[in-house]
């Protein structure tokens, strides 16, 4: 009996389930799996679209002519001045004036954004109650795409406090108003193409051009006709092709140099 080993089993110790184990193993699996593949899916979706706004961002809405507007609230005034500003200094600059030629105001808020991608954001609550004032001004500014603005909301107290919301509110509605008074633009890349050809299809280019509302600039009608234009960077490609196409190869874009293109937007 001394050379037979017994198999030795701890007191109340369970052998595992074969079956059971990898019924386990597959879930734990499955669910990685999942949650990888999830993640990735996410963070692809996350990439693009960031990767879309970016490229969408070098088209932008900025002032060309700033305004002002004014709302009442329970008696107290908001008046918004909008400017159209190009650097930080002339954001404060700006904002300094108004305290000043509103120096007998409870508060002077403001919010500005400068650069195409909204490189500077800068928001001040002025002694309001803080988030209630300049945060909710720079949000309009931001959701409404415009950039290299400044807002500033002068407010006289009416003595009924307007709270929280009421302030958000009030702030944001006079920085709506300012802006439905201001004139604003909208800027894109474009090329500057010069186009001669002759009289034959003068008539046709003339009529591609106001389809595709084409800015030109220079026509010039002697032995040939040349016309200056400006054409929107993405539709480059299909401008030229249509053209050429459309006079059976008699005209064609010649590039001469990179713009930009400003176009007046409708009244809000």
């Amino acid at each position: 009996m001394s050379g037979l080993r017994m198999p030795c089993r701890i007191a109340g110790a369970k052998r595992s389930n074969p079956c059971f184990t990898g019924i386990v193993k597959y879930i734990v699996k499955y669910i990685v799996k999942y949650i990888v593949k999830y993640i990735v899916k996410y963070i692809v979706k996350y990439i693009a679209k960031y990767m879309t706004r970016s490229s969408d961002m070098s088209i932008y809405k900025c002032i060309s002519e700033g305004g002002t507007g004014e709302i009442e609230e329970k008696k107290s005034r908001f008046i918004c001045h909008i400017k159209a500003v190009e650097t930080e200094e002339e954001a404060v600059a700006f904002i300094n004036e108004k305290k000043k030629e509103y120096w007998d105001a409870r508060h002077n808020c403001s919010a500005f954004v400068i650069g195409p991608n909204a490189n500077i954001t800068r928001c001040s609550d002025d002694g309001e109650p803080a988030g209630t004032a300049g945060r909710p001004m720079l949000e309009v500014l931001l959701n409404e795409e415009i950039r290299n603005v400044a807002a500033v909301v002068t407010r006289y107290f009416g003595g009924v406090l307007l709270g929280t919301g009421g302030l958000v509110r009030a702030y944001q509605a006079a920085v709506k108003e300012g802006l439905a008074n201001s004139r604003i633009i909208e800027k894109r890349p474009g090329i500057r193409a010069l186009i001669t050809t002759d009289y034959t299809v003068a008539g046709k280019l003339q009529y591609i051009f106001d389809k595709n509302k084409y800015t030109v600039l220079e026509p010039k009608y002697e032995a040939d006709v040349t016309f200056t234009l400006l054409i929107p960077a993405e539709e480059w490609d299909r401008a030229v092709k249509e053209i050429t196409e459309a006079t059976s190869g008699q005209a064609v874009p010649v590039k001469e140099d990179e713009c930009v293109i400003s176009s007046v937007l409708p009244p809000r």
